[in-house]
């Protein structure tokens, strides 16, 4: 307070000397044992007959229990030493304290009288008047009366209290004392108020205590009737059943007992309205029902203030029931100390000893600082030990010069030094919110393992969330390594504390920030679940966090938080029991299927698909739910799209189809016949690097699914044994693989659409897949048996007219690629060669669509691996004696040439192309332009362009070729589509001179139908050479001019042929005039 700045014994009456005092920031602790005057016959203090003993002031701080007893005898230690002075009266000092206009110092002094227990008179009468107060123009009659100076009463402001707001202001020559002044004013009110609700409270414990005994008395007498309930009995009661319900875990039951008495406050036990400790609990309470219940120590707030002759006096005789506890209480306390204070006492020994043998020895200064300031349990000083005759008044004044602060939190909490671990969690609990807004945010991970600690062991529930919260929130985005870290913390967390109060402090702060404008704060919520799943209770893991999972999948836009929530989803698969939820997890793998993003599309197949595979395989659900529950979706989607294909859900459930292969093949090896034959011991052979096919993720690795690399090895031995020896006899697993899923898989390959490369690529690589990871055995005698069936290579399988036969069907491609690459021995390439031999033979003399043997060129050829088989195969079609085999070969070269190497195509496409030109059918001639069209697109030799061009030249040069129409056509639509991207050199030179012949040559075409085809070819090519560079100007417009003119002559005809009529009559369309019209137009 302020007023401790003012010292009511100092006899001066000098405001400068206040001032200067002020000003030099000296501030001293009031005490009657220091600064008293001697007797002087002009002293207002000096001692009078009757006067009282002054009181001991000592600071009315709140202490602990034990603080009374000893300050009691800390005040009787100073008494023997103050007894002999010369005291004064206290009215006398009151009085003086009035005159002088000390008003703040006289109401401390007041204060502390209350609280030793004697009120004294002229005070009490003062502070109790509000006229002494009030501001008027006059002197008023109180101050004549308390003996005022001209300077006035102090200003009131408009409360009702009677100090309620002094304006210190105007009277005041330092102005930063009246926020200090008005402070502790209304510290005063406020301890008015509370000794008021102090005292309603003891009359209302007292009126409890006294029914209790009354009712204690009747029910001994008449034990058979009990009254009814109180008030008070009730609002007691309903705390300790609350206090029950919440330290046992009954959280919804405490909920609803609360909202069921909200009248009452069941966080503070004073809200009963009983000014009595908190009884035990009620284990307690049942435990002790037997015996007598110890009655609870009173605990008081002292601030001893007394009189030599008052301490044997009415006082103590009042107080010796409490005293007699308290030293009780005493006697443990310091009995707990004697250890330490043991070793203080060996240490200042020490300093003594040389003290008796070198009187100049600093070591008594030494004694005398320690023992001031050796602390002690009880708080406060060993005076004892000193060995000096200072009272305690004096040393504690002197102590104030000490630059301590304990009024503020934070001097509060570093004075009150912690001496158990709870005490330690308690500390914690009240910092770290105060600490970590003030951590740099790049740091604030460091404070994790101090938050989690604390929130482990704090036994407050209401710290525990705090702390929490504050875990989850924080760093406002966290990258990836701190979000690792919080999530390393949430899992040490949850493994302390089990799933109860996992569920009850950790998953509210998920579900608080599942909205969280912040990406990165989602991504934790997401993460989180997935690493506290196996922490948390079955009901909860399988509900409430799969929901908000789902909620987040479906709604959260970021992409990186629904890949986090399809991992995590993935990890609840991992540990959920409950078969119910089977569908619910179906959908979820469908919905994540169908994501547009590829990082979550890619999660669901690393991570989701094995677990949620591995979770039906113990249901029994994965051959009979889950893949036919698939093969029915892409059957539908076949149904549906006879007119359009949707090529994405298509592909969407073949790679589910495809990330069930791993799995499927762990259950046949794992349900086999021969599993009991397992043996692990002695020497297993490695299994082969190239054996199975790269796994996507750990999870797809059929090693980690069935326990380890030996147990696999030791399986694929006998497997491949029973497959060649054995047979498949009550092997159910696996030969519902060869009857049931193999049979409608080819069904559903037969029914999709040859020309889409999409779903031939899909499929191809399914059943490559599919194949590489059942074994060579299983591939050459299941699966490829069933196709042989199918694709009988005769012309019974071919409808020329329809197109409708097997062979000109997807199977041909997805067979070719998909089952015959699978293994690249010798006989595994001769066999593929043979059938695409056989394909292209048949389908070239059934005269049938050849879409399944270019599909089956196209996906071949788009590796590299295959450019020498596949020319081995057109080298065939090159050589064979019918005509239609040899345009087969011709037209297939074209296909293959894109990717393949330049050196390639000069040994050995080049020859074989030049050998069919050779050839006498002109059908197989005009068949090699596209090749050559390709050459000249790809190719950047220059030996290799010549040797085309001179082949092409011989083409449109021979007169044998002049009236081949067809021949023209496809040349015309060759220099079209390679024109823009061949050598400039060789499109200027030699493509664009021959086209301008082939127009000026179909100008003078006799048959009309003829010349508008080469014209329409014409006119296609020219649109596309015409973004080109031509180099050469002159060439330009020359031949722009003449080739737009005899264009135009073409297309008028056409125009002519399809009745092109213009509208001359209202100048809508005007009518083209010249050839340059017409063609711009």
């Amino acid at each position: 307070m302020a007023a401790g700045n003012v010292n009511p014994f100092n006899l001066s009456d000098s405001e400068d000397e206040a001032d200067q005092r002020a000003e030099d920031g000296v501030h001293i602790e009031k005490s009657p044992s220091v600064g008293t005057q001697g007797p002087s016959s002009n002293n207002p203090f000096s001692p009078q007959a009757d006067a009282e003993p002054p009181a001991l002031l000592v600071s009315s701080t709140r202490t602990s229990p034990s603080v009374e007893g000893i300050s009691v005898s800390v005040a009787a230690a100073a008494m023997t030493v103050a007894l002999a002075e010369t005291r004064v009266s206290v009215d006398v000092i009151a009085a003086q304290l009035i005159r002088d206009h000390y008003i703040l110092t006289a109401l401390e002094f007041h204060t502390e009288l209350l609280e030793s227990g004697r009120e004294l008179p002229r005070l009490r009468d003062y502070f109790s008047n509000p006229g002494n107060f009030e501001r008027q123009t006059g002197t008023p009659p109180a101050c004549k009366e308390q003996g005022l100076g001209p300077g006035g009463p102090l200003n009131r402001a408009g409360s009702i209290s009677t100090l309620d707001s002094l304006d210190f202001a105007r009277y005041s020559d330092d102005g930063n004392r009246e926020s200090d002044e008005r402070v502790a004013v209304l510290e005063f009110e406020l301890r008015k108020a509370k000794e008021t609700i102090q005292a309603l409270r003891t009359n209302l414990t007292q009126a409890a205590e006294s029914d209790t005994q009354e009712r204690n008395k009747n029910y001994s007498s008449h034990p058979e009737t009990q009254e009814p309930i109180r008030p008070l009995e009730k609002r007691a009661l309903n705390f300790l059943v609350n206090e029950y319900l919440l330290k046992n875990e009954y959280k919804l039951s405490a909920i609803t007992f609360s909202d069921e008495n909200d009248d009452q406050d069941f966080e503070l036990w004073d809200d009963v309205g009983l000014n009595i400790p908190k009884p035990p609990d009620l284990l307690q309470i049942y435990r002790n029902c037997g015996s007598a219940l110890p009655s609870p120590r009173n605990t008081v707030d002292v601030a001893v203030g007394v009189e030599s002759g008052e301490l044997t006096g009415n006082y103590i005789t009042q107080k010796s029931d409490l005293l007699q506890q308290e030293l009780e209480y005493q006697i443990s306390l310091l009995n707990e100390e004697k250890q330490s204070l043991a070793d203080y006492i060996k240490k200042l020994q020490r300093c003594m000893e040389p003290v008796v043998h070198n009187k100049q020895s600093d070591c008594p200064s030494i004694l005398t600082g320690m023992s001031i300031l050796i602390p002690v349990h009880s708080h406060i000083f060993l005076s004892f030990l000193v060995h000096r005759k200072l009272s305690p008044a004096f040393q504690q004044a002197l102590l104030s010069f000490c630059k301590m602060s304990a009024d503020s939190r934070l001097g509060a909490e570093v004075s009150r030094i912690a001496d158990n671990e709870e005490s330690v969690m308690l500390m914690l609990g009240r910092c770290l919110p105060h600490i970590v807004p003030n951590v740099l945010l790049a740091k604030r991970e460091e404070l994790i393992p101090l938050i989690l600690c604390t929130a482990c062991l704090h036994p407050e529930p209401k710290e525990r969330d705090q702390l929490l919260h504050i875990l989850f929130n924080l760093i406002k985005r966290p990258d990836d390594e701190q979000r690792q870290m919080i999530l390393t913390g949430c899992v040490a967390f949850a493994r302390h504390v089990g799933p109860t109060r996992v569920e009850a402090e950790l998953l509210p702060q998920c579900w608080e920030q599942i909205n969280h404008k912040y990406p990165e704060r989602r991504l934790l919520v997401a993460e989180a679940c997935g690493a506290l799943a196996p922490y948390l209770p079955k009901e909860i893991r399988s509900s409430l966090v799969l929901s908000m999972l789902q909620q987040m999948l479906a709604e959260d836009k970021a992409d990186m938080v629904r890949e986090a929530v399809v991992k995590s989803l993935a990890i609840i698969m991992g540990y959920i029991d409950d078969p119910d939820k089977y569908s619910q997890g179906f959908e979820l793998m469908l919905l994540s299927l169908g994501d547009p993003s590829e990082r979550v599309v890619s999660a669901i197949h690393q991570v989701f698909i094995p677990a949620f595979a591995a979770w039906t395989t113990e249901l029994g659900n994965l051959q009979t739910t889950l893949i036919p529950s698939l093969l029915a979706r892409i059957e539908k989607l076949l149904k549906q799209g006879e007119h359009g294909l949707d090529e994405h859900k298509l592909h969407m459930f073949l790679s589910a189809l495809q990330s069930l292969i791993p799995p499927l093949f762990s259950v046949v090896i794992q349900n086999a016949p021969f599993t009991h034959r397992v043996n692990l011991q002695g020497d297993i052979p490695p299994i082969e690097v190239t054996r199975f096919p790269r796994p996507a993720s750990p999870l797809q690795d059929i090693a980690t699914i069935v326990g380890s690399r030996e147990t696999l090895s030791a399986l694929l031995i006998l497997y491949d044994y029973q497959l060649e020896h054995e047979g498949t006899t009550g092997w159910d697993s696996l030969l519902w693989v060869v009857n049931q899923l193999l049979p409608q898989l080819i069904d559903i390959v037969g029914r999709i659409n040859v020309a889409s490369t999409t779903c031939v690529h899909e499929f191809s690589r399914f059943f490559w897949r599919l194949c590489r990871t059942f074994g060579k055995i299983f591939t050459n005698t299941k699966v490829k048996p069933q196709f042989q069936e199918i694709l009988r290579l005769s012309e019974e399988n071919v409808d020329a007219l329809t197109g409708n036969g097997i062979l000109t069907k997807a199977t041909v491609p997805i067979y070719a690629t998909g089952v015959l690459t699978c293994y690249n021995q010798d006989e595994d390439r001769k066999l593929l060669v043979g059938f695409l031999e056989d394909v292209m033979t048949t389908l070239s003399l059934s005269h049938a669509p050849l879409d399944s043997l270019k599909a089956s060129f196209v996906e071949l050829g788009a590796n590299p691996v295959y450019h020498e088989l596949l020319l081995t195969v057109l080298w065939y079609g090159v050589v064979h004696t019918s005509a239609l085999v040899r345009c087969t070969a011709a037209r297939m070269f074209e296909l293959i040439l894109r990717g393949m190497s330049e050196a390639l195509i000069d040994r050995r496409v080049a020859p074989a192309l030049i050998t069919l030109c050779s050839g006498p059918e002109f059908s197989v001639r005009i068949s090699t332009i596209p090749a050559f069209g390709t050459i000249m697109e790809t190719v950047t030799q220059k030996e290799l362009l010549e040797r085309v061009k001179m082949q092409l030249a011989s083409f449109l040069e021979d007169p044998q070729y002049q009236d081949q129409h067809s021949l023209h056509m496809e040349i015309i639509r060759t220099f079209g589509r390679v024109g823009p991207n061949a050598e400039p050199r060789f499109r200027d030179e030699f493509v664009l001179p021959h086209l301008h012949k082939l127009a000026l040559g179909n100008n003078v075409q006799a048959t009309e139908s003829k010349r508008i085809d080469i014209a329409t070819q014409l006119f296609e090519a020219y649109s596309a050479l015409s973004c080109c560079c031509i180099l050469h100007p002159t060439l330009t417009c020359v031949f722009l001019g003449v080739f737009v003119s005899v264009l135009a002559v073409g297309v008028v005809s056409a125009g002519r042929q399809l009745g092109l009529a213009f509208q001359q009559s209202d100048g809508l369309v005007p009518r083209p005039d010249t050839p340059i019209q017409l063609a711009r137009w």
